[in-house]
């Protein structure tokens, strides 16, 4: 009789371990929060009995977690550079690498009480005295902002006026409050704050916005990893991410 009633100990114990191996961790920047957390639920649903939990940041700062060891399954970026050094250091599978999704950058400034800026230039004046950027060291968007503002040789002149952010959402959530002037941010934020900034243009000059997701190199659960990456393609997932303005890769 022992043997059973042992039985619901070791179910007990048993259960939990089944529950961990049906979860994933998808570090993913921080302009795919919104559609990411829809898509979520979706992909639980087709595949029944797994559990998906995201964490959002600026792309250089998930990478960094990840080369300290966080116990992450999947990591997608805003720009192939991060991926790029995941690559070098060998924290993600390559061969799962693939790009999923392309943005674009906007100016922005606040929707009410705006300061009018109508071009690049226009951020010299002197009704501009704040501007928000993402920091080029971590940030995807920062480093699309020096792109754009190193090609109309204005990157020296306006940085004392940068306010620098830890990430996209930063940049949008500054705009948005209108504690700076104007911003630069990706489509796609601009379109989540609604009517509370202003797209003033899509300005040239970067490289395009492609977004890369990989499956990482330490991750314990690699097929259930690599059927998120596969389920970003399916027509559910794609219906979300069009709807919040992503473009094909």
């Amino acid at each position: 009789m022992r043997p059973f009633r042992l039985l619901p100990v070791v179910l007990a114990l048993a259960l939990p371990l089944a529950a961990a191996a049906q979860q994933i961790t998808v570090s993913a920047a921080a302009s795919l929060t919104d559609a990411f957390k829809e898509i979520g639920p979706k992909f639980e649903a087709a595949r029944p009995g797994a559990t998906v939990r995201f964490n959002f940041a600026a792309s250089g700062v998930l990478l960094q977690q990840i080369g300290q060891g966080a116990p992450v399954d999947v990591f997608a970026s805003a720009d192939q550079e991060t991926m790029n050094r995941g690559a070098e250091q060998k924290l993600i599978d390559t061969a799962t690498r693939k790009n999923f999704v392309s943005n674009s950058l906007v100016l922005i400034e606040p929707a009410k009480d705006g300061a009018g800026v109508k071009s690049v230039q226009d951020l010299a004046g002197a009704s501009v005295k704040k501007i928000a950027v993402g920091k080029t060291a971590t940030v995807p968007v920062g480093r699309y902002t020096k792109q754009v503002l190193d090609g109309a040789n204005l990157w020296t002149a306006l940085e004392p006026k940068f306010v620098q952010a830890d990430s996209v959402r930063q940049v949008l959530d500054y705009v948005s409050r209108g504690e700076v002037e104007a911003g630069f941010v990706y489509r796609t934020d601009a379109a989540v704050a609604g009517d509370k900034v202003k797209i003033v243009l899509s300005p040239s000059g970067s490289s395009p916005v492609t977004y890369p997701i990989a499956v990482v190199a330490e991750s314990r659960q690699k097929a259930l990893a690599g059927d998120f990456l596969k389920f970003l393609a399916s027509d559910a997932a794609q219906e979300v991410l069009t709807r919040y303005g992503f473009g094909k890769p």
